[in-house]
């Protein structure tokens, strides 16, 4: 099983390209690199120098690998369309620039939908013609990534937007060709959507390119359920744990990658709250060691 391990930038607080209380980019690369993992994500485009002849050198020097990146736009809203757009191309080209392979799309917190957060019952669904003119967006830029930039493009649910929910993920892989758009895979997403992400992982593995590893603490998880806690608050009330002490079963996650012969990068996600102070260094090292000590 040749699986490499990486980070991503919203494991140190960063969910936009920039904020007075976030750490330098540099920083987040020092670290990343001290916890001893050998692959970072971009992060928001625009929190990394977009420019490769000043990242480029930042990553060499310290063994470093873009591995991807993440268009984290209101694809549920028309009116944003032009937004999208240029994240979308300014995250391509930098992918590009540097080797990276993956594109992963999301769609980002809806107002509509933030208050249902892991309670699928009761979220409010698009209708026919809206989902269609949404889905459409979403396989326009999968396949701008793929057909113009030469990417792989994984779809990536995420509470609180409009792919959220087991049923919608599978609608839209019913609904768009999977030579344009792959899964990346986001263990605890899945949890915190209420479903099982082994039993998804068993069904799709097939169509799975990239993984993301996260955790839920279930305690927590109940609590901003029935809460109806905004997500980032659930963020800094620590509902994305350290990896193994959650409720995502991370040894039958690796078996599955394992009997289907998965090949690439899985990157561990805890998303933490960036106006929340926290100690991202110390868990980085302990979610590498934790996933070493299963066997990744």
């Amino acid at each position: 099983m040749t699986i490499k391990i990486g980070n991503a930038p919203c494991s140190w607080g960063i969910e936009f390209p920039s904020d007075p209380s976030y750490p330098t980019w540099q920083s987040v690369l020092d670290q990343c690199a001290g916890a001893g993992y050998k692959g970072i994500e971009l992060g928001p485009i625009g929190f990394m120098p977009e420019d490769p002849a000043i990242l480029a050198p930042a990553l060499a020097q310290r063994d470093l690998q873009i591995i991807g990146g993440v268009v984290f736009r209101a694809f549920h809203d028309a009116a944003m369309w032009d937004d999208v757009l240029d994240a979308s191309h300014r995250t391509c080209k930098a992918l590009v620039a540097h080797g990276a392979q993956h594109l992963v799309l999301i769609d980002s917190i809806s107002p509509r939908r933030a208050p249902t957060a892991g309670r699928a019952g009761e979220a409010e669904q698009m209708d026919h013609a809206e989902w269609t003119a949404f889905r459409d967006r979403l396989a326009t830029i999968a396949r701008l990534g793929t057909e113009e930039y030469g990417l792989t493009v994984g779809i990536h649910a995420h509470a609180a937007g409009f792919i959220d929910f087991e049923p919608e993920l599978e609608r839209l892989l019913d609904e768009v060709d999977d030579k344009i758009l792959k899964i990346c895979f986001d263990t605890g997403h899945h949890s915190y959507a209420g479903y099982d992400p082994v039993a998804f992982m068993k069904r799709h593995i097939g169509r799975i390119s990239y993984m993301h590893f996260k955790d839920i603490n279930p305690v927590v998880k109940a609590d901003v359920v029935a809460k109806r806690t905004d997500f980032y608050k659930a963020c800094g009330q620590g509902i994305f744990c350290n990896l193994g002490q959650g409720d995502v079963d991370f040894s039958a996650v690796r078996q599955i990658l394992l009997d289907a012969g998965f090949s690439g990068w899985c990157t561990v996600e805890q998303d933490c709250d960036p106006s929340q102070p926290g100690t991202p260094l110390e868990d980085a090292r302990a979610n590498r060691e934790y996933l070493q000590s299963i066997g990744f």
